[in-house]
Protein backbone atom coordinates (compact mmCIF):
# COMPACT_ATOMS: atom_id res chain seq x y z
CA UNK A 1 0.00 0.00 0.00
CA UNK A 2 2.84 2.36 0.88
CA UNK A 3 4.54 1.72 -2.45
CA UNK A 4 1.32 2.48 -4.32
CA UNK A 5 0.88 5.76 -2.48
CA UNK A 6 4.46 6.76 -3.27
CA UNK A 7 3.90 5.91 -6.92
CA UNK A 8 0.70 7.94 -6.96
CA UNK A 9 2.39 10.95 -5.36
CA UNK A 10 5.29 10.74 -7.82
CA UNK A 11 2.86 10.50 -10.74
CA UNK A 12 0.90 13.52 -9.54
CA UNK A 13 4.14 15.44 -9.11
CA UNK A 14 5.37 14.69 -12.61
CA UNK A 15 2.05 15.07 -14.41
CA UNK A 16 0.62 18.12 -12.61
CA UNK A 17 3.12 19.91 -10.36
CA UNK A 18 6.08 20.07 -12.74
CA UNK A 19 4.11 21.69 -15.59
CA UNK A 20 2.83 24.32 -13.15
CA UNK A 21 6.38 25.09 -12.07
CA UNK A 22 7.60 25.23 -15.67
CA UNK A 23 4.82 27.53 -16.82
CA UNK A 24 5.30 29.68 -13.72
CA UNK A 25 8.97 30.07 -14.59
CA UNK A 26 8.12 31.16 -18.12
CA UNK A 27 5.64 33.68 -16.76
CA UNK A 28 8.23 35.10 -14.36
CA UNK A 29 10.74 35.91 -17.11
CA UNK A 30 8.27 37.17 -19.73
CA UNK A 31 7.01 40.70 -20.26
CA UNK A 32 3.38 41.42 -19.38
CA UNK A 33 1.14 44.47 -19.50
CA UNK A 34 0.98 46.01 -16.03
CA UNK A 35 -2.80 46.41 -16.18
CA UNK A 36 -5.73 45.74 -18.47
CA UNK A 37 -5.58 49.41 -19.53
CA UNK A 38 -2.07 48.92 -20.90
CA UNK A 39 -2.89 45.63 -22.63
CA UNK A 40 -3.42 45.34 -26.37
CA UNK A 41 -7.05 44.51 -27.24
CA UNK A 42 -6.87 45.40 -30.94
CA UNK A 43 -7.68 43.13 -33.88
CA UNK A 44 -5.00 40.72 -35.03
CA UNK A 45 -6.52 40.75 -38.53
CA UNK A 46 -6.59 36.98 -38.56
CA UNK A 47 -10.07 37.06 -40.14
CA UNK A 48 -10.95 38.59 -43.48
CA UNK A 49 -13.80 41.13 -43.66
CA UNK A 50 -17.04 39.21 -43.16
CA UNK A 51 -18.59 40.46 -46.40
CA UNK A 52 -15.76 38.91 -48.43
CA UNK A 53 -16.55 35.41 -47.18
CA UNK A 54 -20.10 34.27 -47.98
CA UNK A 55 -19.90 30.96 -46.08
CA UNK A 56 -21.46 30.48 -42.67
CA UNK A 57 -18.72 30.10 -40.06
CA UNK A 58 -18.34 29.12 -36.42
CA UNK A 59 -14.95 29.86 -34.91
CA UNK A 60 -13.47 29.19 -31.49
CA UNK A 61 -10.50 31.23 -30.26
CA UNK A 62 -8.25 30.82 -27.22
CA UNK A 63 -5.66 33.17 -25.72
CA UNK A 64 -3.74 33.18 -22.48
CA UNK A 65 -5.68 34.59 -19.54
CA UNK A 66 -4.48 37.83 -18.01
CA UNK A 67 -2.04 38.16 -15.11
CA UNK A 68 -1.11 35.19 -12.93
CA UNK A 69 -4.03 33.22 -14.34
CA UNK A 70 -2.10 32.87 -17.59
CA UNK A 71 0.09 30.32 -15.82
CA UNK A 72 -2.83 27.94 -15.58
CA UNK A 73 -5.39 28.78 -18.20
CA UNK A 74 -6.57 30.30 -21.44
CA UNK A 75 -9.63 32.43 -22.12
CA UNK A 76 -11.89 31.18 -24.93
CA UNK A 77 -14.65 32.73 -27.01
CA UNK A 78 -16.97 31.85 -29.88
CA UNK A 79 -17.47 33.81 -33.10
CA UNK A 80 -20.33 33.16 -35.53
CA UNK A 81 -21.19 34.48 -38.97
CA UNK A 82 -24.34 33.31 -40.75
CA UNK A 83 -24.22 32.76 -44.50
CA UNK A 84 -23.80 36.05 -46.43
CA UNK A 85 -23.70 38.05 -43.20
CA UNK A 86 -21.82 41.34 -43.32
CA UNK A 87 -20.39 41.06 -39.79
CA UNK A 88 -19.08 38.56 -37.28
CA UNK A 89 -20.66 38.20 -33.84
CA UNK A 90 -18.41 37.43 -30.89
CA UNK A 91 -19.66 35.85 -27.67
CA UNK A 92 -17.63 35.57 -24.49
CA UNK A 93 -17.96 35.91 -20.74
CA UNK A 94 -15.98 38.21 -18.45
CA UNK A 95 -15.57 38.37 -14.71
CA UNK A 96 -16.99 41.80 -14.02
CA UNK A 97 -20.41 43.35 -14.50
CA UNK A 98 -22.82 41.57 -16.79
CA UNK A 99 -20.97 38.32 -17.60
CA UNK A 100 -22.04 37.76 -21.22
CA UNK A 101 -20.44 40.17 -23.65
CA UNK A 102 -21.39 40.51 -27.31
CA UNK A 103 -18.86 42.16 -29.61
CA UNK A 104 -17.02 43.89 -26.78
CA UNK A 105 -13.80 43.30 -28.72
CA UNK A 106 -13.00 42.51 -32.34
CA UNK A 107 -13.72 38.87 -33.18
CA UNK A 108 -10.01 38.10 -33.55
CA UNK A 109 -8.56 40.55 -31.02
CA UNK A 110 -5.59 40.16 -28.77
CA UNK A 111 -6.49 39.17 -25.23
CA UNK A 112 -4.39 40.89 -22.58
CA UNK A 113 -1.82 41.43 -25.37
CA UNK A 114 -1.67 37.71 -26.15
CA UNK A 115 -2.26 36.75 -29.76
CA UNK A 116 -5.12 34.20 -29.86
CA UNK A 117 -4.93 30.86 -31.57
CA UNK A 118 -7.68 29.39 -33.68
CA UNK A 119 -9.06 26.31 -31.95
CA UNK A 120 -11.70 25.49 -34.54
CA UNK A 121 -13.14 26.86 -37.77
CA UNK A 122 -16.30 25.18 -39.00
CA UNK A 123 -17.76 26.37 -42.29
CA UNK A 124 -20.67 25.77 -44.62
CA UNK A 125 -23.79 23.75 -43.87
CA UNK A 126 -22.50 22.43 -40.55
CA UNK A 127 -21.92 25.97 -39.30
CA UNK A 128 -25.26 27.22 -40.63
CA UNK A 129 -27.08 24.48 -38.71
CA UNK A 130 -25.12 25.12 -35.52
CA UNK A 131 -25.44 28.92 -35.34
CA UNK A 132 -29.12 29.04 -34.25
CA UNK A 133 -28.36 26.45 -31.55
CA UNK A 134 -25.44 28.52 -30.29
CA UNK A 135 -27.53 31.68 -30.23
CA UNK A 136 -30.24 29.87 -28.25
CA UNK A 137 -27.62 28.60 -25.80
CA UNK A 138 -26.37 32.16 -25.28
CA UNK A 139 -29.86 33.34 -24.40
CA UNK A 140 -30.50 30.44 -22.02
CA UNK A 141 -27.07 30.35 -20.31
CA UNK A 142 -27.86 29.86 -16.60
CA UNK A 143 -24.96 31.96 -15.26
CA UNK A 144 -25.74 35.22 -17.02
CA UNK A 145 -26.57 37.36 -13.97
CA UNK A 146 -24.31 39.78 -12.11
CA UNK A 147 -22.10 37.98 -9.60
CA UNK A 148 -22.52 34.52 -11.15
CA UNK A 149 -18.99 34.42 -12.58
CA UNK A 150 -16.39 32.45 -10.62
CA UNK A 151 -12.77 32.18 -11.76
CA UNK A 152 -12.27 28.67 -10.36
CA UNK A 153 -13.52 26.04 -10.80
CA UNK A 154 -16.30 27.78 -12.71
CA UNK A 155 -18.65 28.95 -14.04
CA UNK A 156 -16.26 31.18 -15.96
CA UNK A 157 -15.53 32.14 -19.56
CA UNK A 158 -14.55 28.61 -20.50
CA UNK A 159 -17.70 27.18 -18.92
CA UNK A 160 -19.64 29.47 -21.23
CA UNK A 161 -17.77 28.43 -24.38
CA UNK A 162 -18.10 24.75 -23.48
CA UNK A 163 -21.84 25.23 -22.97
CA UNK A 164 -22.25 26.81 -26.41
CA UNK A 165 -20.32 23.99 -28.07
CA UNK A 166 -22.27 21.39 -26.11
CA UNK A 167 -25.44 22.84 -27.64
CA UNK A 168 -24.11 21.95 -31.11
CA UNK A 169 -22.28 18.63 -30.69
CA UNK A 170 -22.27 18.06 -34.45
CA UNK A 171 -19.47 20.64 -34.67
CA UNK A 172 -17.18 18.03 -33.07
CA UNK A 173 -14.99 20.67 -31.41
CA UNK A 174 -12.78 19.73 -28.45
CA UNK A 175 -12.20 22.53 -25.95
CA UNK A 176 -8.54 23.32 -25.22
CA UNK A 177 -7.35 21.19 -22.33
CA UNK A 178 -5.89 24.26 -20.58
CA UNK A 179 -9.30 26.01 -20.63
CA UNK A 180 -9.84 25.74 -16.87
CA UNK A 181 -13.55 25.83 -16.09
CA UNK A 182 -14.67 24.03 -19.24
CA UNK A 183 -15.52 20.89 -17.22
CA UNK A 184 -17.83 22.74 -14.83
CA UNK A 185 -21.03 21.54 -16.44
CA UNK A 186 -23.70 24.21 -16.62
CA UNK A 187 -26.39 21.52 -16.54
CA UNK A 188 -25.20 20.36 -13.11
CA UNK A 189 -24.72 16.74 -14.19
CA UNK A 190 -21.88 14.67 -12.73
CA UNK A 191 -21.99 12.00 -15.44
CA UNK A 192 -22.99 12.36 -19.07
CA UNK A 193 -21.93 12.54 -22.67
CA UNK A 194 -18.93 14.61 -23.67
CA UNK A 195 -19.52 17.91 -25.42
CA UNK A 196 -19.25 16.27 -28.85
CA UNK A 197 -21.49 13.35 -27.79
CA UNK A 198 -18.75 10.97 -28.95
CA UNK A 199 -17.91 9.67 -25.48
CA UNK A 200 -18.67 9.82 -21.77
CA UNK A 201 -17.37 11.95 -18.93
CA UNK A 202 -17.39 12.24 -15.17
CA UNK A 203 -16.99 15.70 -13.67
CA UNK A 204 -17.44 16.79 -10.07
CA UNK A 205 -17.96 20.56 -10.39
CA UNK A 206 -14.97 20.75 -12.72
CA UNK A 207 -12.59 19.85 -9.88
CA UNK A 208 -12.18 16.12 -10.44
CA UNK A 209 -13.12 14.03 -13.41
CA UNK A 210 -12.29 11.86 -16.35
CA UNK A 211 -13.25 11.83 -19.99
CA UNK A 212 -13.16 9.29 -22.81
CA UNK A 213 -14.34 10.27 -26.28
CA UNK A 214 -13.39 10.14 -29.92
CA UNK A 215 -13.21 13.93 -30.26
CA UNK A 216 -12.03 14.75 -26.74
CA UNK A 217 -9.63 11.84 -26.35
CA UNK A 218 -8.61 10.48 -22.95
CA UNK A 219 -8.42 13.05 -20.13
CA UNK A 220 -7.98 13.17 -16.38
CA UNK A 221 -9.01 16.35 -14.54
CA UNK A 222 -7.42 17.19 -11.18
CA UNK A 223 -8.45 20.47 -9.57
CA UNK A 224 -9.32 21.87 -13.00
CA UNK A 225 -6.00 20.95 -14.61
CA UNK A 226 -6.14 18.39 -17.41
CA UNK A 227 -3.70 15.72 -18.57
CA UNK A 228 -4.46 13.28 -21.35
CA UNK A 229 -4.02 11.96 -24.84
CA UNK A 230 -5.61 12.91 -28.13
CA UNK A 231 -6.32 9.74 -30.08
CA UNK A 232 -7.97 11.24 -33.16
CA UNK A 233 -5.12 13.69 -33.77
CA UNK A 234 -2.18 12.11 -31.94
CA UNK A 235 -0.95 14.43 -29.19
CA UNK A 236 -0.44 14.68 -25.45
CA UNK A 237 -2.30 17.13 -23.24
CA UNK A 238 -0.11 18.70 -20.58
CA UNK A 239 -1.51 20.75 -17.69
CA UNK A 240 -0.96 24.51 -18.16
CA UNK A 241 0.57 23.96 -21.61
CA UNK A 242 -2.29 22.31 -23.46
CA UNK A 243 -2.15 20.12 -26.51
CA UNK A 244 1.28 19.23 -27.90
CA UNK A 245 1.32 17.24 -31.11
CA UNK A 246 1.92 17.25 -34.84
CA UNK A 247 -1.42 18.94 -35.48
CA UNK A 248 -1.86 21.46 -32.69
CA UNK A 249 -4.72 23.44 -34.24
CA UNK A 250 -8.03 21.69 -34.73
CA UNK A 251 -9.56 23.34 -37.78
CA UNK A 252 -12.70 21.75 -39.18
CA UNK A 253 -14.30 22.60 -42.50
CA UNK A 254 -17.49 21.32 -44.04
CA UNK A 255 -15.52 19.67 -46.83
CA UNK A 256 -13.42 17.74 -44.32
CA UNK A 257 -16.37 15.90 -42.83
Amino acid sequence: MGTRLKTLRLTMLVVFALPIAARGGLYAVADHPRSWREADWSSTHMLPPAETDPQARVLVFAARAGGWRSVFAVHTWVVVKPENASAYTRYDVMGFGQPIRVNMHAPDSYWHSDRPRLVADVRGAAAATAIPKIETAVKSYPYATWGSYRVWPGPNSNTFTATLLRAAPELAVAMPSEAVGRDFRADGAFVGLTGSHTGVELSIYGLLGAKLGWVEGVEVNFMGLVAGLDVRRPAVKIPCFGRLGLDEVAVETASAR
